[in-house]
């Protein structure tokens, strides 16, 4: 009886998962991948496999022969099923299903199956097509994979949904010279007269977007990470570099993977650890297990490497090796929660390193990393909340910005800040290893760590996650007989509704021979800070003095002449950060005073990160937010300032920062001519700094900027560079460097083929140095043009791309016109892609800006 009751229960429950899959509707047949598509295919297919053969010719030009076979578990053949196939219908050549051949039906970038050559159960179609180029980065001798977040479909036929995790059996045939890398273990290789044929294993279950492979004229490195032996393939071939940095690179990864280990519990989760540097790759790196893919100059660094590049390669290695649990391990279900696997791998990233720096280093880092960046688009009216809605996967790129990977961190952080940092880590590992090698969402994994967490997390979750913005702090101060009776601490929305961010900060009062540092829970639009009352009046009062809270902190006054005279570098850094946010903010100082500031700050900041950071903002003050005839008249002092900085400045690191912003902003005839000849003899910099071939290339690049007759000097430079792939880099910026306006004509009118756009990291480079200050005069006219391509540049680039693209062109514009070409163009496409329209708002701001600032 009590089995008979358990089998009725059984198939009632059976039944209504059936009515209820029965119950959603046909998806219409749209391009993309709607979210409506994606609920509907999870909810009828289980088991996916793709075994997948390509024929990959050594002529990049020649298409590929591709076979597939799909085989699935599927509920129900009640609707035509869609399979997602972004390339031209002539593309598919057979199609059989069930083992019986089909007309082939291909709309609206779906292969359309209709339900009568399906069955409930096992199903198999086996496909042979000619493979899309669309995310295969074909180059001359190499080629590799890069399908997030929905490209694979521009390859080969798949469910191109985060959710529909799957096994892949891939066999890559190559030119016999080539060699293969991929998500999982070789299982072995033929070799033919003019070919060889990499077959692999199945691989673990992955999401589409994390399948991927690399193969082409590479070497060859390995070495141990952890308990595996990993394989590396490069193309650098300079010997210094490579002796430097290949056994660093192992044991950086090595190191990454023991802490994630330890701090999840969880085991290294995929059958192998295999990565590859890729020249002028479009991002820092790409997650994907067994192949992550590295962007090579970040990895490749020499003795002159400074502490940033060497901070940046270690963040970067431990960023890939955190998503191995963050993102690929537990993959969000939809691109909604794209920011969750970004924002683990940065904050994850960071932790990883608190350990061995210590917690200061790991502080000043944390704030000079991730603060300016978040600040950058949240204080703009384009901000996005981290975690924003998505229709169609066509758009999910859009999606990606600095505040998934800078702002959602910090967020983050105060998160565990307020959870504790124990239950935090418990309620991180319940979520791994509850949702371990499946999907999961934002109120998945926030209603777990509510579970651990005192306070309210859904509604601390609504300001941070679900809305844009930042707050701006004001104080009042009452003081009574040399004591402080009251203080409160205000804060209100930069823009739109009112709320508030609840959070910790900390405050320090300053005194001639000592100091106080209090914690404030803002927790409130306004509230009272107790402690401080019966407190000696300070000299100055330094709001969020351990760079953890957020907002446009109020700047004491009297802070300004002792700024230099902080001992911790931590206070310093982020007094830096708040006097740029209000000058920004028309507020406490004003450009040309903050330039004078920090250009006081060369000599007496020691601190590299520091140094690097006052760097860029006197660098950016100098090009957006002073005129050009403040710029010619402060130029010469600001050459010295630099100059005599780059001498006195005891650490070699440091010189090399202040060598690289003289080279940014000189002007004059007497500094040209004294790069000019540092350059030309290639002799030693000032200060004994040992220059390379990449500070020769950039050196190369500005002293062009300057000179009518820069063919010579860039054909010389041209001359000097050995490594092929940057010979090639080299040769596609030069037109946009060009003194002659017909090859910048020529170099923008080239832009408008996606062919001449492949190598999205060159294309920003050359856009930058197209726009440059010094070259608008000439380059304003691209600018309408480059907003009427943005729509194209989002559909056929990566996920970067369309920010990148905007943020090369508009990033040092301060006239009127550019401003006014911005404006028209929003006001003449009022239906325009509001993704879109929030990263033109973004990348304009500062423009707004400049045109507010210099007014005054």
């Amino acid at each position: 009886m009590v089995h008979f009751r358990y089998t009725l229960v059984l198939l009632s429950v059976c039944l209504l998962s059936f009515s209820w899959i029965d119950d959603l509707p046909n998806p219409k047949l749209e391009t993309g991948v709607s979210k409506a598509l994606a609920t509907y295919r999870k909810s009828v297919l289980s088991q996916l496999n793709y075994k997948l053969s390509l024929d990959i010719p050594a002529d990049k030009a020649s298409s590929i022969p591709a076979k597939a076979t799909l085989s699935f578990q599927l509920k129900t053949n009640r609707y035509p099923l869609q399979l997602d196939f972004k390339e031209k219908s002539e593309n598919i050549k057979t199609a059989v299903v069930n083992g019986k051949a089909v007309p082939i039906v291909h709309s609206n970038e779906h292969i359309v199956i209709e339900p009568k050559y399906l069955k409930s159960g096992k199903n198999i179609v086996d496909l042979e097509f000619i493979a899309g180029n669309g995310a295969l980065n074909r180059n001359a001798d190499y080629l590799y994979a890069l399908f997030v977040p929905d490209r694979a479909r521009t390859v080969f036929p798949c469910f191109d949904q985060p959710d529909l995790k799957a096994t892949y059996d891939l066999t890559l045939s190559v030119p016999k010279d080539w060699i293969a890398l991929a998500n999982a273990r070789l299982k072995d290789s033929l070799l033919t007269q003019e070919r060889r044929t990499y077959i692999f294993n199945t691989s673990d279950t992955l999401s589409t977007y994390l399948f991927s492979f690399v193969a082409g004229k590479f070497k060859t490195a390995y070495g141990k990470i952890g308990r595996m032996t990993s394989e590396f393939l490069y193309r650098e071939t300079d010997s210094v570099k490579i002796r430097q940095s290949v056994p660093e690179i192992f044991e950086i990864h090595s190191e990454s993977l023991d802490y994630f280990e330890k701090w999840t519990g969880i085991p290294y989760p995929f059958q192998k650890f295999g990565f590859s540097a890729i020249p002028d790759f479009q991002f820092g790196g790409m997650e994907h297990p067994g192949t992550i893919h590295y962007k090579a100059s970040t990895f490749f660094l020499d003795g002159a490497a400074t502490k940033d590049q060497l901070n940046s390669r270690t963040h970067l290695i431990a960023h890939e090796t955190a998503h191995m649990w963050f993102g690929d391990l537990v993959t969000m279900n939809w691109f909604t929660d794209v920011w969750m696997k970004e924002v683990f791998a940065n904050f994850m990233a960071d932790k990883s390193t608190e350990g061995s720096e210590g917690t200061d280093v790991f502080d000043l880092k944390f704030l000079i990393d991730h603060f300016p960046a978040a600040y950058g688009i949240d204080r703009t009216t384009g901000a996005n909340p981290i975690r924003q809605p998505l229709d169609n996967l066509k758009d999910a790129g859009t999606l990606y910005g600095n505040i998934i990977y800078h702002k959602a961190p910090i967020m983050m952080r105060q998160l565990e800040r307020l959870m504790g940092k124990e239950k935090f880590q418990m309620g991180v590992k319940d979520y791994l290893n509850k949702f371990a090698n499946g999907n999961a969402s934002w109120p998945d994994l926030i209603t777990i760590l509510d579970k651990y967490a005192s306070a309210d997390l859904q509604k601390w979750n609504k300001v941070w996650v679900d809305e844009p913005g930042r707050p701006v702090i004001n104080y009042n101060i009452q003081q009574e007989n040399g004591k402080i009776k009251k203080f409160s601490v205000v804060q209100s929305p930069e823009y739109g509704a009112k709320r508030y961010w609840p959070q910790l900060f900390e405050l320090k009062f300053v005194y001639a021979n000592y100091s106080k540092e209090v914690t404030v829970d803002l927790n409130a639009a306004q509230v009272e800070v107790k402690s401080v009352e019966g407190f000696d009046t300070p000299l100055y009062v330094l709001f969020n003095s351990t760079g953890q809270g957020y907002g446009v902190w109020p700047i004491d006054q009297n802070m300004l002449n002792r700024i230099y005279d902080m001992e911790l570098p931590l206070n310093r850094a982020s007094a830096y950060i708040s006097l740029y946010e209000n000058m920004l903010n028309g507020r406490t100082i004003k450009p040309k005073e903050l330039l004078e500031v920090f250009r006081d700050g060369l000599t007496r900041e020691k601190e590299e990160l520091n140094l690097r950071l006052i760097s860029n903002y006197l660098n950016a003050i100098y090009w957006e937010f002073i005129t050009a005839e403040d710029r010619i008249e402060l130029s010469s002092s600001i050459e010295k300032s630099l100059w005599n900085a780059l001498e006195q400045q005891p650490l070699i690191n440091n010189k090399r920062l202040l060598f690289k912003t003289y080279q940014d902003v000189f002007l004059s005839k007497g500094a040209k001519d004294e790069l000019y000849a540092i350059w030309d003899q290639q002799k030693q910099a000032p200060g004994g700094l040992k220059l390379n071939e990449d500070d020769y290339t950039s050196l190369a690049f500005n002293l062009a900027l300057r000179d009518d007759q820069n063919s010579e000097i860039l054909k010389k430079q041209l001359s000097r560079i050995t490594n092929a792939d940057r010979i090639k880099r080299f040769e596609f910026i030069i037109p946009a460097v060009s003194s002659n306006p017909a090859d910048r004509d020529r170099f923008f009118k080239g832009l408008e083929l996606k062919s001449n756009r492949e190598k999205e990291s060159n294309v920003g480079t050359a856009l930058f140095y197209l726009h440059h200050p010094l070259r608008q005069a000439t380059s304003e006219k691209y600018l309408k043009k480059s907003l009427d391509m943005l729509q194209e540049i989002q559909t056929t680039g990566d996920i970067f791309f369309p920010q990148n693209w905007l943020q090369s062109i508009f990033g040092y514009y301060q006239s009127p016109f550019a401003g006014k070409v911005v404006r028209d163009f929003l006001q003449q496409n009022p239906q325009y892609n509001p993704k879109l329209k929030a990263k033109i708002l973004q990348a304009a701001d500062n423009l707004f800006r400049a045109e507010s600032l210099l007014k005054k």
